[in-house]
């Protein structure tokens, strides 16, 4: 490990932790569709409906149905919280009575604030718990809540099922695939790096996410050289600082590939400060402040979720729910590249379809 500027960086020369196995323990995305024909079905029938216009809920309500959420939304990306008003709009319009408590943490720092949120949430017994899950304390929360019987609980930004939970799996997972997302990624960066071409990568923090965005890239780029890769703290400054220690010491790499909107942005700083706009980087989602910087070209390429299509889903499945109608365990939205070279027509064209909802 190095030190600087009071940060503790983790380096994973050579070793690339659990690249060779990476996602093992969880089904991924596809494969779990496959081996569940019937989840098959509902998750296509669920993306249908998420892409038409409301139909309204087709029973009445004796009371409003309680909804708890639990969310690292303390960060510049704007998912979450899209995220959140997507999901109420597509409610109101579909005629479904609730009440909804909301609280945002910050990735990576929060563990004890999320701890109690999430057991002050069980105490007012929810009839939905929305929360995600990113590292070993967010799946002691989560199996904490599975061994109860009432509260439904939905995985936001998770789309793989654990394997371990086969007995009793959380009610639905929800979110973007993070492995089908990267691989639009890699093969973008195949098409316009030579063979053999170095690169690093900078991770979220440690966890879930970096580990199905970061590790799956790496084993998709096999005929490129790896030569740094640094967990940081899922914020700006820590990418910064990272990224100027980073191309100082290897002024070599052509790819600084982030797992997250705020580690790109902090890398952007550096990159910028060093005077290396020759080196290629990517955003991780497509949100107001990734897009605004590839305009401005300071970034080369994201890949871009339609945002709204996850709150839009968990509005439907609970309508569904209402319904008596199976709801299915997994659901994925749309991606889009978009690159630098993207004119603005085409980006604002994509920005009214992500954003359909939170826009308003």
């Amino acid at each position: 490990m190095m030190r600087f500027s009071g940060l503790i960086l983790t380096a994973c020369f050579l070793i690339y932790h659990s690249t060779a196995y990476a996602l093992s323990g969880y089904w991924h995305y596809n494969e779990f569709l496959e081996e569940h024909p019937n989840q098959k079905l509902l998750t296509q029938s669920l993306a249908n409906a998420v892409r038409l216009a409301p139909k309204s809920l087709q029973v009445s309500q004796d009371h409003p149905v309680k909804i708890s959420v639990i969310y690292p939304g303390q960060q510049v990306s704007d998912y979450w919280r899209r995220n959140i008003k997507a999901f109420e709009l597509r409610l109101n319009e579909l005629g479904v009575k609730y009440e909804i408590h909301q609280v945002f943490t910050r990735p990576n720092l929060d563990a004890r604030q999320q701890s109690l949120s999430l057991m002050e949430a069980l105490k007012s017994k929810p009839d939905y718990l929305i929360f995600t899950l990113d590292t070993t304390r967010h799946r002691k929360f989560i199996e904490h809540v599975l061994r109860g019987a009432e509260t439904k609980l939905i995985l936001q930004n998770i789309t793989t099922p654990v394997k371990d939970w086969a007995h009793r799996q959380p009610w639905m997972y929800i979110g973007f695939d993070h492995e089908i997302g990267t691989g639009l990624l890699a093969d973008y960066f195949k098409k316009i790096l030579k063979p053999h071409s170095p690169y690093s990568v900078l991770y979220f923090s440690q966890g879930y996410v970096s580990e199905a965005r970061g590790d799956t890239f790496i084993q998709s780029m096999d005929k490129y050289q790896l030569v740094s890769s640094f967990y940081t703290q899922a914020n700006q400054e820590s990418a910064y600082k990272i990224t100027l220690e980073n191309i100082r010491e290897h002024p070599e790499i052509k790819l600084l590939y982030t797992c997250s909107t705020d580690v790109a942005l902090g890398a952007v700083k550096a990159l910028k400060e060093l005077g290396r706009e020759d080196i290629q980087i990517n955003g991780w989602g497509g949100g107001s402040a990734e897009l605004d910087a590839l305009q401005k070209h300071d970034l080369d390429v994201t890949v871009m979720r339609m945002n709204d299509d996850t709150g839009v889903a968990m509005a439907e499945a609970v309508k569904w729910d209402l319904e008596g109608k199976e709801v299915p365990t997994v659901y994925s939205g749309d991606f889009e590249v978009v690159s630098s070279q993207d004119n603005a027509a085409k980006i604002e064209t994509l920005k009214k379809r992500a954003f359909r909802y939170s826009d308003r």
